[in-house]
């Protein structure tokens, strides 16, 4: 692994930290300490006498401002380290796609006022965009450190049901941490006191929307894992190479860490910390599971038979003229019988 590499893998960690930094942000209704200015602070470039909520949220611009200039770093450093058509490349220029929009949806929630008690549904729908683009910005950045570290590039089309298998669970994870990014915002907005409490409020019909929406949530997450579990255990059972088996029993390893936590979130009345562990599993089964796909694809495709060539007999029609054709049996109908090996008369 060379130092392009590591750089890679570190920029993937450092913006799993800024991730989590930022669900506390959330958790903590600290979306509002800078006020509705972006991307100054309250005004001012460096606030004075700041208060807890203040402090978090400059600390989370901070952080964030560090993986932008790391992502822009590491779509210079490709195109300097990596030859014409390398994979890397492409995936660390979506990466910068997916930085630059990451930040205009974070801006968007600050100048909105889609923060702090903010119970709209505009936020909602703010929360679950913000989500997408940040899974698919860790996607992006977990193949760019993939193809940087001598990960093979793969295909999907041509792959069959292990191809549709591995996109039907990636978007239904996608799918499960969206429901989930607005059930930890009900969570948030409304907490419930407890556990009877919370279900009674779930099945309310006069509750608020984003209540009753985070029932959903249970039911779509076990429904993926268990998708990703099946995913992960055929995958170890035909053993396509030695990392692809390795990445599957992470993934089913991380299943299992989920539903356990999911479950304790539930039990515990989703406090803050148990929330920021909920999300970091869920980015790590996010990036197993896609460098699992990778790994399976490529492999999948390099042990796939070559299409055989047609043989002698196939290839005569076609490449005889037709003049050929026509002309071939006459030849043979004038032949006399010494010219077809019979012996002559004496």
């Amino acid at each position: 692994m060379d130092r392009f590499a590591r750089y890679a893998w570190i920029t993937l960690f450092w913006n799993v930290v800024v991730i989590l930094w930022g669900s506390i942000v959330r958790a903590t209704g600290s979306g509002a300490g800078c006020g509705s200015h972006w991307p100054l602070c309250n005004g001012v470039m460096v606030p004075r006498a700041p208060k807890i909520e203040t402090i978090i949220e400059f600390s989370h611009r901070l952080t964030s401002g560090a993986a932008l200039l790391l992502v822009v770093g590491l779509a210079v450093w490709a195109f300097r380290a990596r030859p014409r058509g390398h994979a890397s490349r492409k995936a660390a220029l979506f990466s910068l796609g997916f930085m630059l929009s990451e930040a205009a949806v974070g801006a968007g929630l600050v100048l909105f006022k889609l923060v702090a008690d903010n119970e709209s549904m505009a936020r909602a729908m703010f929360m679950a965009t913000h989500l997408v683009n940040t899974f698919l910005l860790l996607g992006a950045l977990a193949l760019t450190a993939h193809f940087a570290s001598g990960g093979a590039p793969f295909r999907v089309r041509g792959q069959g049901v292990l191809g549709g298998g591995i996109v039907l669970v990636l978007l239904g994870i996608l799918l499960s941490s969206v429901s989930g990014a607005v059930a930890a915002l009900g969570d948030t907005l409304f907490p419930a006191t407890s556990l009877s409490r919370a279900l009674e409020a779930d099945l309310s019909p006069t509750a608020h929307l984003l209540i009753r929406l985070r029932l959903f949530h249970p039911g779509i997450a076990i429904t993926v894992g268990l998708l990703a579990l099946f995913l992960a255990l055929r995958m170890l059972r035909d053993h396509l190479s030695p990392a692809a088996d390795r990445l599957a029993g992470w993934t089913c390893a991380l299943v299992f860490l989920q539903f356990l936590a999911g479950l304790l979130n539930v039990l515990l009345l989703a406090p803050v910390w148990l929330q920021v562990v909920h999300l970091l599993l869920a980015d790590l089964l996010w990036i197993a599971l896609l460098l699992l796909g990778s790994t399976a694809l490529a492999a999948s495709y390099s042990k796939a038979p070559p299409r055989p060539l047609p043989s002698s007999k196939e290839r005569a029609p076609a490449a005889a003229s037709p003049l050929a054709r026509v002309s071939a049996p006459s030849r043979a109908s004038t032949l006399r019988p010494s010219d077809k090996g019979s012996p002559s008369p004496s």
